[in-house]
């Protein structure tokens, strides 16, 4: 039986992430294939960057060095915690990770591969329109990563220069990640090709396509809809009445002025009735608000 570690030692010991265990107990082990992105001697497909590490040949990924132990060797949860803050009592970690992330301001995209084949049938795989997958790519609003094979989702500013990017593992791993540098003011959207007063707002890329994938099922044309998405749940604050918009909504809405009409298309879970109640109350003195959870076969 594992002894007992305390929570602030179990949250001390998950704020190692793999690359920085590697660096500091391990380094050795290590290879830079790029300037942020590691993998490992024994294991090239067992790629380090940015805080996250993602194992492609075996479908798991994660954040820390805590995950990659429970994950990959086997070792229990607990244990593994114990191993980590063995390490750091021996030798006190050098972290580098936040140094780079200060410094680093401008969006790096991932490597783009040379096709999409994973990220398609991975998107098809959840129901995503084949039509609509191919004009995201071609809009440059969509492609797969070369290393990872994740799907990359794009967001631009007014001026056409890219943003955002929200990375999704194309296997089991379900790991999900903003590129660095990524601002999401500009989070991945589709915007309509004509002048509307309508918006329509999910959590993330893969319930905004799933929505226009329903929109063309329906018989509705999905291109003369503004959808966007919040690149992730909406975080309210406590007390509901002093929450702040979120920043994709708000930047899209002060440069929109004709849109009068809001749509809340966020989960039918807590986190997400809780954030529609928050955005209800602190937008409907400006705006018509439509709460619209997804549901089966609902008229859109």
């Amino acid at each position: 039986m594992s002894k007992y570690i305390p929570p602030e030692l179990v949250e001390k010991a998950k704020q190692m992430d793999l690359l920085t265990y590697f660096k500091n107990y391990y380094p050795n082990e290590l290879v830079r294939e790029t300037k942020t992105q590691y993998c490992t001697k024994e294991h090239d497909s067992l790629k380090m960057s940015n805080g996250f590490w993602n194992w492609c040949s075996k479908g798991v990924g994660g954040k820390n060095a805590v995950d990659y132990l429970e994950k990959t060797q086997g070792i229990p949860f607990p244990q593994s915690a114990e191993i980590v803050l063995n390490k750091m009592k021996i030798k006190t970690p050098i972290f580098e990770e936040k140094q780079e992330k200060r410094e680093c301001k401008k969006l790096i995209l991932p490597e783009k591969n040379n096709e999409e084949t994973r990220a398609k049938n991975y998107l098809k795989s959840r129901g995503i329109d084949e039509e609509i997958i191919q004009k995201c790519i071609e809009k440059h609003l969509i492609y797969e990563e070369k290393f990872y094979h994740n799907v990359v989702f794009v967001g631009y500013d007014e001026m056409g220069n890219a943003k955002y990017a929200g990375c999704r593992a194309t296997n089991n791993s379900n790991v999900k990640m903003d590129a660095t540098g990524s601002n999401k003011m500009y989070s991945f959207r589709l915007e309509s090709n004509e002048k509307t007063d309508k918006m329509f707002i999910f959590e993330g890329a893969i319930d905004l396509l799933s929505y226009a994938t329903l929109f063309k099922l329906y018989g509705q044309k999905w291109e003369d809809k503004t959808m966007i998405s919040l690149a992730g749940v909406y975080q309210p604050a406590k007390v509901l009445e002093q929450s702040k918009i979120p920043v994709a909504i708000e930047n899209y809405l002060k440069k929109h002025p004709e849109i009068t009409k809001i749509y809340l298309c966020l989960d039918s879970d807590e986190a997400g009735r809780n954030a529609t109640k928050a955005l209800k109350i602190v937008m409907s003195d400006k705006y018509e608000i439509i709460d619209r959870p997804p549901k089966k076969r609902q008229r859109l």
